[in-house]
């Protein structure tokens, strides 16, 4: 009879060691391979398309290792970034960027100043609830900001509970999570008071640009 490895958080052992293999599991057995490797490493021509079309302050949404801070930082820009796990902000920091471990639904610096902000690797999903998410992004971005998210590369449209899986018996705490196509995320962004502003692929990942649309009330 063999027993399973149970580690506190997968996730962080993966960022220290910069390497994966690392997956999101469903409780159904599906699992998402996660790129960590990619996540360490400096910003490839699909990440560079995105930095392209940032403004001059950037807030980067459940950061990571922080290679899109740092490389901003490097820019001259005002960046920070955000994520609610302590090793994702200690490499973003030895990156050379700055980062807060807060959750994206905290009080943040600078609401409602931000010239852009960033929902890179997947991150749509963070909470579970786009639609949250997306008007939660309404205080945080200027009037004349915008989002710039990652869909997913097929047309889905889940919510689903799910843990980090390190492939190796290792696996972390539930928690809700989100994938979104870029006809969900469309969709979604109309209804919570956004326009799709720009739309662009590069090395087979698909993003959008969002644009607040006017006159429409936030919430949290």
């Amino acid at each position: 009879m063999t027993t399973t490895a149970w580690r506190a958080d997968p996730y962080a052992d993966a960022l220290r060691t910069g390497r994966g293999p690392l997956f999101l599991r469903r409780d159904d057995g599906w699992l998402l391979p996660l790129e960590v490797e990619r996540w360490c490493e400096e910003p490839d021509s699909a990440d560079r398309s995105v930095l392209a079309r940032c403004g001059h302050r950037v807030l980067d949404i459940g950061c990571g290792p922080g290679r899109l801070v740092a490389a901003l930082t490097s820019d001259g820009r005002r960046a920070l970034g955000i994520d609610v796990n302590p090793e994702a902000v200690s490499r973003t920091e030895r990156a050379g960027g700055a980062a807060l471990c807060r959750s994206v639904f905290e009080e943040l610096p600078e609401e409602g100043r931000w010239d852009t902000a960033l929902l890179i690797d997947g991150n749509i999903g963070i909470g579970g609830d786009p639609a949250r998410l997306l008007r939660r992004l309404r205080r945080i971005v200027s009037r004349t900001g915008r989002v710039l998210a990652e869909c997913a590369p097929v047309d889905v449209d889940e919510r689903c509970e799910v843990r980090v899986d390190d492939g190796r018996g290792g696996r972390g705490e539930p928690f809700p999570w989100a994938r979104m196509g870029i006809r969900a995320l469309s969709d979604q962004a109309a209804e919570t008071g956004w326009s799709v502003s720009d739309g662009w692929t590069a090395a087979g990942r698909s993003f959008l640009s969002l644009v607040p649309q006017p006159s429409v009330p936030t919430r949290r």
